[in-house]
């Protein structure tokens, strides 16, 4: 089986390898120059629930019409969403080093959803699964948070953190899938596929 994702993640790439996926990578514009159409920014009033399903459809949805205009073999295009809700409020990427601190400081002693939302398009037809859990932090200090910060680690990454990495000395508790929390949910991908007949093992 082999998969065209349409994803810049070292995360996500590293998880399907892990799995044991063929895959090749389509890639979208990223900066200012962002392809419209895989455009992250949250709509006014909009849930994390629907956030992060608009977002995977509609990556996987242009990673399929990137796939017909360069007239590539037809594949399945799998895509992913990851963001954070916190009181009901979306915590994307973080723009900024201070953006970064505010961000912890707000996870800091608390728990917070991780919400990831995978889309494969194949055959005429778009899946979607949706993966939440559970992440409690413990209270942190200015200092590991001034000192996480300039590693650089959680620019780039929704929440300001990645559980993988350092920020894993953080983390008092999970509930939900560890693979989710990192960027794509291994055990709900495997099921999405298996409705197109695509079966990892």
């Amino acid at each position: 089986m082999r998969i065209y994702l349409a994803s810049r993640s070292p995360r996500r790439r590293e998880l399907l390898h892990q799995v044991g996926i063929d895959f090749e990578t389509i890639l979208f514009r990223g900066g200012p120059r962002s392809d419209p159409e895989v455009d992250e920014t949250p709509l006014p009033t909009e849930d994390p629930v629907a956030y992060v399903e608009r977002v995977a459809r509609a990556k996987a949805g242009y990673g399929l019409s990137l796939v017909n205009e360069r007239r590539l073999l037809q594949r399945p295009v799998l895509a992913a969403d990851t963001t954070l809700a916190l009181d009901g409020e979306i915590i994307g990427k973080p723009l900024d080093a201070a953006d970064a601190t505010a961000i912890l400081t707000r996870l800091s002693g608390r728990t917070h959803k991780v919400l990831t939302g995978v889309a494969v398009c194949y055959q005429g037809r778009t899946e979607y699964v949706l993966s939440v859990s559970e992440v409690r932090f413990r209270q942190l200090g200015d200092d590991e948070i001034r000192h996480y910060v300039l590693s650089g680690d959680p620019m780039d990454k929704a929440g300001a953190y990645g559980i993988q990495g350092k920020a894993g000395l953080f983390v008092e508790y999970i509930a939900g899938s560890y693979t989710g929390i990192m960027g794509l949910p291994v055990c709900e991908t495997g099921e999405l596929l298996k409705r197109f007949d695509l079966h990892p093992l």
